[in-house]
């Protein structure tokens, strides 16, 4: 296994907020890490910021060798679109398009024709026991048919990370507790890094390596 992202001495500030202090941190391929912490800790601009979506006020993240803050803003989205998925908490689906064309949405932008995309998200979308509602609109769906979408979305292109944003918080505990099963499944099905952002130590758990952040300062929880 080789290290996939690196984030090296990463602080952010918003305004006067110091929301991420000093943050070195490393993933390796096929690697899923858990960032733990309490509401307002900076665990979510973390990852925003290893995501390449926010620029860090200070220090560097490198992916896959190429440090973000060297890519022209065009080369830095083509990344973004064709290498990373995002699952954010609340789905953040389109509601005006159905099941398949939201799953489909990064392939389409990344070019690819609309039956090669159908038919890769319709092959995650079945796994995620949703193949038999490509066709309806995401303002139809229950909460937890919305996330497995979102996760659909996010691993149809078979990026090599993902970051989810409390991707189960949004979910009761059985709902929870599947959509987790089947987006670890398939991350590693496909050798897929995986960052989870989340507040609750039953996720936190099934991952390979776990950290605490705390005013902004990352740790690595260690096992005794």
């Amino acid at each position: 296994m080789d290290v996939i992202l690196r984030a090296e001495g990463v602080d952010f500030f918003y305004g006067e907020q110091h929301a991420v202090r000093n943050v070195d941190f490393r993933l390796m391929r096929g690697e899923v890490a858990a960032i733990m912490g309490t509401s307002g800790s900076g665990k979510s601009s973390l990852l925003y910021c290893l995501a390449g979506v926010l620029p860090p006020s200070n220090g560097t993240v490198t992916f896959d060798g190429v440090q973000l803050s060297s890519l022209p803003d065009a080369e830095l989205s083509a990344l973004r679109r064709e290498r990373i998925g995002f699952v954010f908490q609340y789905g953040e689906l389109l509601p005006e398009l159905t099941v398949e064309e939201n799953a489909a949405l990064p392939l389409r932008l990344a070019g690819v024709a609309k039956d090669r995309a159908n038919a890769a998200a319709g092959r995650v979308l079945d796994r995620l026991g949703m193949g038999d509602l490509l066709r309806r609109r995401a303002s139809k769906l229950s909460g937890g048919q919305s996330q497995r979408v979102a996760v659909a979305r996010a691993l149809a292109h078979q990026p090599d990370v993902v970051f989810a944003d409390e991707p189960t918080g949004a979910l009761d505990t059985a709902n929870a507790s599947a959509v987790l099963d089947e987006f670890l499944q398939l991350a590693r099905g496909q050798d897929t890094a995986v960052v989870i952002v989340t507040h609750d130590p039953d996720v936190a758990a099934r991952a390979d390596t776990q950290y605490t952040m705390t005013d902004g300062v990352l740790t690595q929880r260690v096992s005794v």
